[in-house]
């Protein structure tokens, strides 16, 4: 029998009140694992409520006390590691050591955000008139939501959640309803942590729950990872009732491989970096670009490696892609594939008829790998957010770049090369948000800000590093000048922070 979720409102889970439930399934098997309540608007309401109530006494918290609760939440996870890899791997499908990937990666941002009593100084001008200081201070913006996709239901909350604690905000997720568990178990590590009720908070929902989120009143700011249509609307709809928004879109990530590349590590690097997690990445590579005369020796190393291939559940340590995440998403990509073959692009290896023995109903797909692809194509506009790899040949260098900038998206890229100057003038020339020079998954570390470019962010900030603190922090500046006169009151013992 499949087991019922809450939500976790005010350091404790609550139970659903709408009478809307969605469905949670095991990828591997096709079985229904969990009903998760979906948010009404009352219970909206009833979620911003108490993060509106605690934000005020956790905000006058020394940013040394909020960072010792993040310092304990590094611990915690440490130690639940596995616990969380399992719930990531049994809700989402990816393999365990990818699942524990991903959690180290939100963990670099913990790690970052523990100094946070370095990164919101400001700045300070004396004597800017006579007797006149001024200076300037980052304060909360108050009650922060993080609405978060299925795909790293760990990792990219953990981009989002321990800035905006650290800097002294509330906190409300909206996990994706596909697979709510993970973000439901950090919330309990948070609480264990030592973080006060209240201060972080996870609501399950659909479309009702998240407009409830962009229209109430008493919510600051909003954090959102998607799919571009949706980024547009949490955009537009969250900015025209006052909030701050940072919505970090689609992308189509393209891989150009120069002639002078290694062409095995080429093959190897977009295989990985379109296959990985059965391609349910935002910085998945899901166009490799041949420059020149190396498309027919690159496609027959893919081809020989993506035979390869060990498609199996996600606890299986062998396996080195597990299922997509539930039949619908199965579906959609299946129908990608047929429509790159009614389009015209030769399909060198089709993963649509992969049979598991012990998991018929699984909703595994195998990689696939078209050749010949052409811009127009919709494999090659659309996000397909699945094991599916498509080549576009490029006669030379300035063609490659005008295929990347072309593109409506604007996530990440890599080139593969081994010469200098071409890697330099494709970083400089390239409209781009994340660049990788013979790196295919450019993911900036904590300590840098992660955001694509053109439709693949709607915002002005991108997410953790220094542009996460100016999200969620509001500027401000004093100018002060003091009467004349002499105030004195000896103190004999060391002055403390706390």
């Amino acid at each position: 029998m499949s087991k019922q979720l809450h939500h976790f409102i005010n350091g404790a889970p609550v139970a659903g009140t709408s009478g809307r439930f969605g469905e949670v399934f095991n990828p591997a098997t096709g079985e229904l694992a969990a009903r998760v309540p979906l948010a009404g608007t009352a219970e909206i309401d009833v979620v911003v409520a108490a993060a509106r109530g605690a934000a005020a006494a956790w905000a006058e918290m020394t940013p040394l006390a909020r960072a010792r609760v993040l310092f304990q939440f590094r611990d915690l996870v440490n130690a639940h590691l596995d616990e969380l890899a399992g719930l990531v791997t049994a809700e989402h499908g990816k393999t365990l050591a990818d699942a524990k990937g991903s959690i180290t990666r939100g963990l670099e941002v913990v790690e970052f955000a523990c100094g946070i009593p370095h990164l919101m100084k400001g700045e300070f001008s004396e004597s800017v008139g006579s007797g006149i200081d001024s200076w300037s201070l980052r304060q909360p913006v108050g009650v922060c939501a993080g609405i978060t996709p299925f795909n790293f239901p760990a990792m990219v909350p953990m981009w989002m959640f321990p800035v905006a604690l650290a800097c002294g905000n509330t906190f409300i997720l909206k996990p994706s309803e596909k697979d709510p568990s993970t973000g439901l178990r950090l919330a309990e590590l948070l609480v264990e942590a030592g973080l006060p009720a209240g201060v972080f908070n996870v609501v399950n929902g659909d479309a009702e729950a998240v407009n409830a989120l962009l229209e109430h009143r008493d919510v600051d700011a909003v954090s959102f990872v998607g799919s571009t249509p949706v980024a547009e609307h949490i955009y537009r709809s969250a900015a025209a009732h006052g909030k701050r928004v940072q919505a970090l879109g689609g992308a189509k990530n393209h891989l150009v491989v120069m002639p002078d590349a290694d062409l095995d590590q080429a093959a190897d690097a977009l295989v990985g970096a379109a296959y990985g997690s059965a391609g349910e990445r935002c910085m998945a590579v899901s166009v490799g670009v041949a420059v020149g005369p190396v498309a027919d020796q690159l496609v027959d190393r893919l081809e020989r490696r993506i035979r390869k291939l060990k498609v199996g559940p996600g606890t299986d340590p062998d396996a080195d892609m597990g299922p997509l995440v539930n039949r619908a998403h199965l579906d959609r990509v299946i129908g990608y594939i047929d429509r790159g073959v009614a389009e015209g692009a030769h399909l060198v290896v089709d993963g649509r008829d992969i049979t598991l023995q012990g998991y018929e109903d699984g909703f595994f797909l195998g990689a696939s790998l078209f050749d010949h692809v052409t811009p127009e194509m919709r494999i090659y506009t659309d996000e397909i957010f699945g094991p599916v790899l498509g080549l576009v040949r490029a006669p030379d260098f300035d063609s490659a770049v005008a295929l990347v900038n072309g593109h409506e998206y604007g996530n990440g890229v890599a080139i593969f090369t081994r010469d200098g100057d071409t890697a330099r003038a494709f970083v400089n020339r390239v409209q781009i948000g994340m660049v990788g020079i013979n790196v295919p998954i450019p993911v900036p570390m904590a300590f840098h800000s992660f955001g694509g470019w053109k439709r693949s962010l709607f915002g002005d900030l991108h997410m953790h590093g220094a542009d996460g603190v100016r999200f969620y922090t509001r500027l401000k500046t004093v100018t002060s000048r003091w009467p004349e006169g002499v105030r004195s009151n000896p103190e004999f013992v060391i002055p403390t922070m706390n």
